[in-house]
C-alpha cells in the first residue's frame, strides 16, 4: 500500500477530493439557510456592487465576496434593507428560486476547499514524501466539520485554506527566502488577513511555535540569528509592502478616517474590522456549554470541542502520529504540522467567543497531515497495518452516515443527546428547515409553532416550503406541531433569556415525538390544553 500511494499519490489525492466535492455539493438542497449566510452575501454583494464595506467590518471582505459573487452574476442586487441580516435573506428570496441563491453562494466557498487540500498534499509531500501527502489530503476530506463548512457561504473555510497557506509559504521563505518566495508570502499573508481577523492571533503564534521548535532542534547561535535576520530583513519588507499592497487593493484602495480614531489611514475599513472583533472578543458572545450558559467563555471549550466533534478514529491516528513527531524530535520538520495546529488551539482557548469548532477549523490541516504520519507509521507492520485499515474505514463510515448533515455531527462519545454539550453552529444553526418543511407536509400538517432567526412566516412558506408559522410562545402551549431548535432553548428559553431559574417553557415538559435534524418535533393534541392555559 505504501508503494501504491508513493507512485499514484495525485491521483489518490484528486479522487479523495473529487468524492469530497459530490458530498459537499450534495448536502446543498438538503441544508437550509444559516443564520450568518445572509449576513455575509449581504456584505459581499455591497463589496462587488457598490465597491464599499461598510454593512459589517468585524469580517474582512475575501470569503464574502466570494459567496456573492455567483448570485451577482445571476443578476442579484442589494435590496437597501437597513439590517445586513434581512438584507441577506431580502437578497435570497429576490429571484424566484431562493435554493438556487443559495447553492450559488455555497459554490463559492468550494474552491477554498480545493485550496486547503492542496496546501496540505504540497506541504506533507515536502515535508514527508508521497505517501503521506497522499493520506493527509485523503484524510482531510473525510472529516465532517470541514465537509460542512466548506459547504456553507461563510467565512471559516477561507481560513483553513488561506491560513494553511500563509503558514506553508513562511515555511518555504525560511528555507530559502528569495525575491519570488517573499512576494508570494507577503500575497498569501494577506489573503488569510483577508479571510478572518483571527489570522492576527494564529499566523504569529504558530510561526513563533515553528521557531522555538527549530531552535530547540538546530540550537543556532545569538550570532548566526541577528546574521540570518539581517540578511533576510530586506525580502521581509519585500513581504510585507507585497502583502500591504494585496490588503489595500482588496479594500478598492480606499483611504480615509477610521471610525473611532482621529486619524486617516489607507483602507480604514480594515483597521475598524480590527478594532470591531477586538470589542467582540472583549464583550464576549451569549454561548452554552455542558448545561452552562455564559459570555465570557471556557478556557477548555476548544479542546472539548475537538473531542466531541472529531471521528474518534482520526483521534486515535493523531494520538499515533504525536508520538511518531515525538520519536522524531531531533528534526525540526516533524515539529511544524502539530506548531501550526496549537499556534490555533492555543490562542483560541483565551477567547472569549466559543461558538464553534468552526473558529478553529484550520488546526484540521495540521492534524491531518500528523494523522498520516500515524497511519503511514502503522502500515508498516503487518497487524498494525490492518488496525490503520480499520481506523480509516471507521472513520469513512462515521462522517457518511452523517451525511448530509455534516454541521451537526459528533462522535460517539457524544452520546444521543449531543445538545447537553455543544448548541449553535456545533449543532443546530437553522439548517434544518428544508428537511423540516418536507418532514411537517409528509405529517399533513395544517400550522406548526416555530422560531428561527432571520426568516418569518412569509418567507419560510415561500421557500422551503412551510405551512403558515406563528412563533413559539414559550409560556403558552400551542396546540398541533411545535418544531424547537435547541440552541434557541438552551441558550435563549425562546425569549426568556434564563431570566427566571425555575422556568422552563412549556414543551421542556412534554416528550418529543420524534426529531428532523437537530429539531424537535412535539404535538399537543387539539382540545386537550385547558382553558386556563390557552
Amino acid at each position: 500500500m505504501a508503494s501504491f500511494l508513493e507512485r499514484h499519490s495525485l491521483a489518490v489525492a484528486i479522487a479523495a477530493v473529487a468524492v469530497a466535492a459530490l458530498r459537499i455539493g450534495a448536502a446543498y438542497p438538503e441544508t437550509g439557510l444559516t443564520w450568518d449566510e445572509p449576513a455575509h452575501v449581504a456584505c459581499g454583494l455591497e463589496y462587488l456592487a457598490q465597491h464599499v464595506y461598510r454593512y459589517e467590518t468585524q469580517h474582512p471582505p475575501l470569503a464574502r465576496a466570494m459567496a456573492a459573487a455567483g448570485p451577482y452574476l445571476e443578476g442579484v442586487r442589494p435590496q437597501g434593507v437597513a439590517d445586513m441580516y434581512q438584507e441577506g435573506v431580502a437578497m435570497v428570496y429576490s429571484k424566484a428560486h431562493p435554493g438556487r441563491t443559495l447553492t450559488l453562494m455555497r459554490l463559492g466557498i468550494l474552491p477554498f476547499f480545493f485550496l486547503a487540500c492542496l496546501v496540505i498534499h504540497v506541504w506533507a509531500r515536502h515535508l514527508f514524501g508521497n505517501a503521506v501527502a497522499s493520506l493527509a489530503t485523503a484524510l482531510f476530506t473525510l472529516l465532517p466539520p470541514v465537509l460542512a463548512h466548506a459547504g456553507l457561504a461563510t467565512t471559516d473555510m477561507a481560513l483553513a485554506a488561506c491560513l494553511s497557506a500563509a503558514f506553508l509559504s513562511l515555511l518555504l521563505w525560511a528555507e530559502r527566502p528569495t525575491w519570488t518566495r517573499s512576494l508570494l508570502l507577503g500575497a498569501v499573508t494577506a489573503l488569510a488577513l483577508l479571510s478572518k481577523f483571527t489570522t492576527l492571533g494564529f499566523l504569529p503564534a504558530a510561526a513563533v511555535l515553528a521557531l522555538m521548535a527549530h531552535a530547540a532542534v538546530e540550537r543556532p547561535t545569538r550570532q548566526r540569528l541577528l546574521t540570518l535576520a539581517k540578511e533576510r530583513a530586506p525580502r521581509l519588507a519585500l513581504a510585507i509592502a507585497a502583502g500591504g499592497l494585496v490588503i489595500w487593493a482588496a479594500y478598492w484602495f480606499s483611504f480615509g478616517k477610521v471610525p473611532g480614531w482621529s486619524i486617516s489611514l489607507p483602507a480604514p475599513e480594515l483597521f475598524d474590522g480590527v478594532r470591531s472583533a477586538f470589542q467582540h472578543n472583549a464583550g464576549g458572545h451569549l454561548e452554552y456549554f455542558l448545561g452552562e450558559v455564559r459570555r465570557t467563555g471556557w478556557w477548555y471549550y476548544f479542546p472539548v470541542v475537538l473531542a466531541v466533534k472529531t471521528p474518534i478514529a482520526f483521534l486515535l491516528l493523531t494520538g499515533v502520529g504525536a508520538w511518531v513527531c515525538f520519536a522524531k524530535r531531533k528534526q525540526t520538520v516533524y515539529w511544524l504540522p502539530p506548531a501550526f495546529s496549537l499556534g490555533i488551539l492555543l490562542p483560541s482557548m483565551t477567547s472569549h467567543v466559543n461558538i464553534g469548532v468552526r473558529h478553529i477549523l484550520p488546526v484540521f490541516a495540521g492534524f491531518s497531515i500528523v494523522a498520516a504520519l500515524g497511519v503511514s507509521r502503522l502500515m508498516a507492520g503487518r497487524w498494525t497495518a490492518i488496525a490503520a485499515g480499520v481506523l480509516v474505514l471507521w472513520m469513512a463510515v462515521s462522517g457518511a452516515l452523517a451525511h448530509p448533515d455534516y454541521l451537526a455531527y459528533f462522535n460517539e462519545l457524544a452520546g444521543d443527546r449531543p445538545e447537553r454539550i455543544l448548541v449553535d453552529s456545533d449543532l443546530d444553526w437553522g439548517q434544518d428547515t428544508v428537511r423540516l418543511a418536507r418532514r411537517l407536509r409528509q405529517l399533513g400538517a395544517n400550522g406548526v409553532s416555530y422560531t428561527t432567526l432571520n426568516l418569518l412566516d412569509d418567507r419560510l412558506r415561500a421557500w422551503p416550503g412551510f405551512p403558515p408559522v406563528k412563533p413559539i410562545n414559550p409560556l403558552k402551549p400551542a396546540e398541533g406541531w411545535t418544531a424547537v431548535g435547541p440552541t434557541l432553548w438552551l441558550v435563549r428559553q425562546y425569549g426568556l433569556d434564563h431570566r427566571y431559574a425555575n422556568l422552563e417553557p412549556w414543551f421542556a415538559y412534554l416528550k418529543p415525538v420524534e426529531k428532523v435534524g437537530a429539531t424537535y418535533l412535539y404535538y399537543v393534541r387539539p382540545g386537550s390544553i385547558p382553558p386556563e392555559l390557552r
